[in-house]
């Protein structure tokens, strides 16, 4: 991996909103200059009603044979969410 930012996928986990039995949990892109960075800016995007808990990070710098490359620019994010829900299907 070289050196400089990269993009991070990093798996927050924390304690149930009320009414739920399960801790709530979400994934978060971020991009950061190591993991201790990409933790603390993680945490920062964090929804939930408690304070988040990292379960893990994971580096993203090949996705199914193409390299991830990162550029800065003043567009600003995507917010849209494609919340479809598709079942398994046999």
């Amino acid at each position: 991996m070289t050196a400089g930012p990269h993009l991070y996928a990093v798996y927050l986990g924390g304690d149930p909103a009320p009414g739920r039995l399960t801790e709530d949990h979400e994934v978060v892109l971020v991009v950061a200059d190591g993991v201790p960075a990409a933790r603390r800016r993680a945490r920062q995007k964090w929804a939930g009603v408690s304070p988040p808990h990292v379960d893990a990070v994971r580096v993203i710098d090949v996705v199914d044979g193409f390299a991830v490359s990162l550029s800065a620019t003043t567009e600003p994010e995507t917010a849209s969410v494609d919340l479809t829900y598709e079942p398994e299907i046999p």
